[in-house]
């Protein structure tokens, strides 16, 4: 288990950063793909993340570091594409739902 400490330290981990970025391309791609069923906020989202994925990555990144506080840094640091994508995913949706007021 991360500490508070090691966890904190993670804010900045620039790897952990890209990899979160590219995540969220895709879903903000895969959000537009389907954007006759996309709410507004989801839309707005998706173009925004295209312009600047970095800002909403550290969002997402501290989310991630919350929903895995139970994980080591290494199993934090060493997480696969699919886990980092379903965190994404995740913490997205919450985010989106959040900043709409839901």
């Amino acid at each position: 288990m991360a500490t508070l400490e090691e966890l904190a330290q993670l804010y900045n981990n620039s790897e952990l950063i890209k990899k979160i970025s590219a995540a969220l391309i895709i879903r903000a791609k895969a959000t537009l793909d389907n954007v006759a069923t996309a709410t507004a906020a989801e839309k707005a989202w998706a173009v925004r993340i295209f312009s600047n994925p970095h800002n909403e990555a550290h969002r997402v990144l501290r989310a991630m570091l919350a929903e895995n506080n139970a994980a080591s840094v290494a199993q934090i640091t060493g997480a696969n594409d699919a886990a980092i994508q379903g965190n994404v995913n995740t913490a997205v949706q919450l985010f989106i739902d959040a900043d709409a007021g839901a």
